[in-house]
């Protein structure tokens, strides 16, 4: 379902080796990023439709249609949950009941809102209540989501005026917003079951983005619930973990106040642009001071204010929970900088082997990357153990690199307050005071003089001048005077002098609000439910959990507590908005530990129930262990682990560290644990018949392998596999892709066990299968040579290892090109209709723009005849719209000049390119970087036409933008000398490019120290340079200390040598002269 999201910002002058031959060579990367962002910003990297991981569908029906109704929840309701479950996400079918009246307004139009689908059941009559809701579904859905309607035809009977008219209006809707009518007459068995196909199809194909129609036949118990994709290779990746840091950054950069950030922007500035080395900046502030709300605004301001700026980010949640593991925080980072450096290498799972390996990545990405990497840890202070686990942030950072953390002051570690500090103060009164009546002003109160005055009263001290407070303070005023009673609960919040009390009073308004005492106490056991879970509780677990609940008291209730910051979304969980709400559930609902381990025991009795219905999901697996150590159950929890799909699922997703960790409280060790997991095989095995049965076997017997593998069990780990491999040779085909997989596995422990001799054969096995499966380009083939290379590598043969990973690197690129955005191309193409759609008839520069991000959406689909059609139209609607000067014509001009370079049309290229820097050079600074973009690429089109000295003023440019951009000694000034030289060597001008060595090499061995990679590639070239002017032995010695540095590289990533490839731009390879012998022969 899911890749690795490659990056669309990269360097601008300095190259990895991705920029020489990648997607992206041809293309002027500043006008594709800001499409691709833009593009990007409107279609979010999960769907729509995708309301936080949950297919939410919302059904409308009239007293006709109530059977209809009853039939869809009862017969097929179920088998859409399951077929959701599967793959990983939640399904709801939310409903209110007919006699509503004006009951839950607000309500419904959020749920209408959150909705995946509507479904209307209708019949011949439309009750007038229901008229809105219909209105706000299918007449006002700008989003172009799903939409439903069932119409059950009767002979001889017309359906009223307010049915035809709605369908007649949506009938009439364009395209985009058209809803599917079900028209049918007859059995309403065969009506409800034509609508479940339909809505199955809806959801497959265009919810959930799925190519896969067939779920049905696979194995609902034995598979992980999150489908592996073929992108990842060995890399073991957790879709929900990833999509929960996702919404956490979005959800706190909606404030809509930005609470006097400006002063603070400037100080983090600061800190980029400071010079190395520095310690990692605190961001530090009690709790609710607005340090998450800080962190995730100025993220957004970095990533538009410079784009060649790599941020990596990680919001810590609640104690506890998985957000808070060290060790998948690690892993998240580190393959975050692998993606980044388009790594495909196995990533180890120990945990004291990642925290080690972490800095190495660092350096490497560093070393490869021309702009800032800025890490950024928000609550660093929640994970277990900090400073034991984060201690690389005490060590020496890369030059480049800089490191935000934040925490409260109270839990801050001693030893990190010696570091550079930003402390958040509470709000000034005047801002305090300012908030609240916005708020208030938001939904239509204001406050009387009086009022007025005793607010500015208040808030005056830390506590009352404290960002959460304020804000829960605005909210629970606007709320208040909505139910029209304002002085009341205005004078109850005054009585409230920290952020705690006010949300002691907020519970207890919203359960006094409940209808009857029944619902009081649901509310209470949910809160409480949550509270005791390990990362939140869905409302489809709560449906189940209390059969007595409604939707329309759940949703009501999830709305109130939504409102007043109690409660959020997280990957289709709700947990609690800020660890004070969930403090705040404690002292109020759960004095005493019976309370809280009964709220475990619910939980736990729930999870139970599903193992033994051989429902096995990723919520199982997170919640059960997890709260049996909490209870102090060791026996109950070993019986969970040796649930193999349990424990399956945890390491399938990277939870390695935790699986190790409830071992170790269980009091096993590695070899007890391999014992047991042997014997509990064994066991499963004896029961095991027919093909999908022993094809999950040796599912099981894989995953085993590798986790003995990661254990360093290596003798203990050739044995599950074997097994897996011989189940799979007789169960499948000795052809079968899955006997490649196999064979891999078993490759990679001989590896790790120095057996190269062994590993060769089984790599080369499964490469042999893989491409009689898969074909020559596919990323199996690619993982299968990339380990070849990596195999080649650790035994010193570097010819070898550097063919095969050239090979992987060209499949991967085809790849990802075909691909584009990783996260499906299913929903790309639906908001490519929804901007053609926007963009008819009219002339504006936002529909231009939109054209030309339609442009760079069809490029990414490597449909080029199509791209070039949108750029076209983009560019002439701007010359119209803008006149032909205009700097977004340079945009599309440049953007077609990229499309014709792909087609290898260079002479339209060259025409387009010159027309665009004409238009650059009037129009913008002469240090803009656009304007060095565009000099960049005709300069190498130039080259790659061999019109040389046309190239030459360009890259004499391009070293002149950089002085005044960066100052004389910033490696990208460095990196625009390294060019000019090249190309004067290539005109054999070798006294004009030796200064230019020689000065770039200054600036790299001042900047970023002796033996750092470009110093490396400098010194190549410029040994390159001596052999041409004949001073073999300057040529031999250069050359040495090129291959030192080099050499010192390989050794600290691990034995893994990056790619011949140049990282300095254009420079050529010492093949396009001599191989690397000359050199050696000449030293001789």
């Amino acid at each position: 379902m899911i890749q690795l999201q490659q990056s669309f910002r990269g360097p601008e002058f300095a190259h990895s080796s991705i920029d020489v031959e990648g997607p992206f060579a041809n293309v002027n990367r500043d006008d594709w990023d800001i499409a691709v962002a833009s593009l990007l910003q409107v279609t979010p990297l999960f769907s729509h439709s995708l309301w936080s991981n949950t297919v939410r569908c919302y059904l409308i029906y009239t007293d006709e249609t109530q059977p209809e109704m009853d039939l869809f929840l009862k017969d097929y309701s179920p088998k859409l949950k399951r077929m959701c479950e599967t793959m990983g996400y939640f399904f709801h079918a939310i409903y209110f009941p007919l006699d509503i009246e004006n009951q839950y307004l607000a309500v419904r139009k959020w749920e209408i809102e959150k909705s995946s689908l509507v479904i209307l059941f209708i019949h011949l009559t439309l009750p007038s209540l229901l008229l809105e809701d219909c209105e706000e579904a299918f007449l006002k859905n700008p989003e172009g989501k799903p939409r439903l309607i069932y119409h059950r035809l009767e002979d001889g009977k017309v359906s009223s005026n307010s049915v035809q008219q709605l369908i007649d209006q949506v009938s009439n809707l364009n395209k985009t917003n058209k809803a599917k009518i079900i028209d049918h007459s007859g059995d309403p068995t065969e009506g409800v079951y034509k609508t479940y196909i339909y809505v199955e199809k809806i959801i497959k194909q265009d919810i959930l983005g799925s190519e896969n129609t067939d779920l049905e036949t696979k194995d609902l118990s034995s598979e992980d619930s999150v489908p592996e994709d073929d992108d990842f290779g060995d890399v073991l990746w957790d879709i929900h973990d990833e999509q929960e840091q996702m919404e956490t950054f979005q959800q706190a950069t909606n404030s809509a106040h930005e609470l006097g950030f400006e002063k603070y922007y400037q100080r983090l500035n600061d800190l980029v642009a400071a010079p190395a080395p520095i310690p990692p900046l605190l961001v530090s502030g009690g709790p609710g001071s607005g340090k998450s709300l800080l962190l995730s605004k100025w993220i957004q301001l970095q990533q538009k204010n410079s784009p060649n700026t790599l941020i990596l980010s990680h919001f810590v949640g609640r104690p506890m929970s998985t957000s808070s593991e060290s060790s998948l925080i690690i892993k998240r980072l580190t393959l975050k900088l692998m993606q980044h450096s388009w790594s495909v290498s196995a990533l180890t799972l120990d945990p004291a082997k990642l925290l080690e390996e972490f800095p190495r990545w660092l350096e490497k990405l560093s070393a490869r990357h021309q702009g800032s990497i800025i890490i950024i840890i928000d609550s660093i202070d929640q994970v277990q153990q900090v400073e034991k686990h984060m201690k690389w942030l005490i060590d020496p950072l890369p030059v480049n690199v800089r490191v935000i953390v934040s925490v409260n002051v109270e839990t801050c570690p001693p030893a990190w307050r010696l570091w550079p500090t930003l402390h958040l103060d509470p709000l000034n009164p005047k801002d305090a005071k300012s908030i609240i009546i916005a708020e208030c002003h938001s939904v239509g109160i204001k406050l009387s003089k009086e009022q007025e005055k005793k607010l500015e009263r208040h808030c005056r001290s830390a506590t009352t001048c404290n960002a959460l407070y304020v804000t829960l303070f605005g909210k629970m005023i606007s709320r208040a005077g909505r139910a029209g009673n304002l002085d009341k609960i205005l004078h109850q919040c005054f009585q409230c002098q920290d952020t705690i009390s006010l949300y002691r009073l907020a519970l207890r308004s919203i359960q006094e609000s409940m209808a009857n005492d029944m619902d009081k106490e649901l509310m209470k056991q949910i809160l409480c439910l949550i509270n005791v879970s390990h990362n939140g509780v869905s409302e489809s677990e709560l449906m189940e959990l209390y059969p007595e609940l409604s939707w329309a008291v759940l949703t009501s209730l999830v709305h109130s507590l939504h409102k007043m910051c109690l409660l959020t979304y997280g990957c289709g969980l709700l947990k609690f908005q800020h660890l004070q709400a969930w403090e705040t559930v404690r002292l109020e609902y759960m004095e005493g530990p019976t309370i809280i381990s009964s709220c475990r025991q619910k939980l736990i009795n729930y999870f139970t129930m599903q193992l033994s219905q051989d429902r096995v999901t990723w919520r199982s697996a997170d919640e059960l262990p997890w709260l049996f150590q909490q209870q102090g159950s060791k026996q109950k929890l070993q019986d969970c682990l040796l649930n193999l799909f349990v424990s399956q699922n945890l390491y399938k997703r990277g939870h390695f560290a935790e699986l190790l960790s409830y071992w170790q409280f269980v009091g096993k060790d590695k070899s007890a644990m391999a014992a047991e997991y042997f014997d509990s095989l064994k066991q499963y095995e004896k029961t095991c018949e027919g093909e999908e049965n022993m094809i999950c076997l040796a599912d099981l017997y894989e995953t085993l392998g590798r986790f003995l593998k990661d254990l360093g069990l290596l003798s203990q780990a050739v044995v599950p596999l074997q097994r897996s491999l011989e189940i799979r040779e007789t169960a499948l085909d000795p052809d079968h892709p899955r006997v490649a997989q196999s064979l891999h596995q078993l490759a990679s422990v001989y590896v790790q066990w120095k057996k190269f001799g062994n590993a060769e054969q089984l790599y080369k096995q499964a490469l042999e299968i893989s491409e009689n499966a898969y074909g020559a380009e596919h990323p199996h083939i690619a993982r299968e040579l990339e380990a070849l290379a990596t195999l080649y590598q650790k035994q010193n043969k570097y010819e070898q290892a550097e063919h095969f990973r050239k090979k992987s690197f060209k499949i991967r690129q085809k790849v990802t090109r075909r691909k584009g955005n990783s996260y499906g191309f299913a929903l790309l193409r639906r908001r490519a209709l929804q901007l053609e759609e926007l963009t008819l008839g009219k002339d504006t520069p936002d529909n231009a723009r939109t054209l030309n991000e339609l442009g760079v959406l069809y490029y990414l689909q490597n449909n080029l005849e199509t791209a070039d059609q949108f750029l076209k139209r983009s560019l002439e609607m701007r010359e119209r719209v803008l006149g032909p000067d205009h700097p977004d014509c340079a945009q599309s001009l440049n953007n077609l000049a990229a499309l014709c370079n792909e087609k290898k049309q260079y002479d339209k290229a060259e025409e387009l390119y010159e027309r665009a820097l004409d238009i650059r050079r009037r129009a913008l600074a002469p240090d803009h970087p656009s304007l060095a973009y565009t000099v960049k690429h005709l300069a190498i089109l130039y080259k790659k036409m061999g019109k040389l000295d046309k190239a030459v003023p360009l890259y004499e440019l391009a070293v002149e933008i950089r002085q005044k951009s960066f100052g004389p000694k910033h490696p990208s000034v460095a990196t625009a000398l390294v060019n000019l030289a090249v190309l004067y060597s290539q005109m054999k001008k070798h006294i004009e490019a030796l200064p230019l060595y020689e000065r770039a090499l200054k600036i790299y061995e001042d900047s970023l120290g002796r033996m750092h990679p470009r110093v490396g590639e400098t010194l190549k070239n410029l040994a390159v340079l001596s052999y041409e002017e004949g001073d073999f032995e300057k040529a031999a010695e250069l050359y040495k200390r090129a291959m030192e540095i080099k050499e010192a590289e390989t050794s600290l990533l691990g034995g893994k040598a990056p790619s011949r490839h140049s990282s300095s731009g254009d420079t050529f390879s010492l093949k396009t002269t001599h191989s690397p012998n000359v050199f050696l022969q000449g030293q001789r």
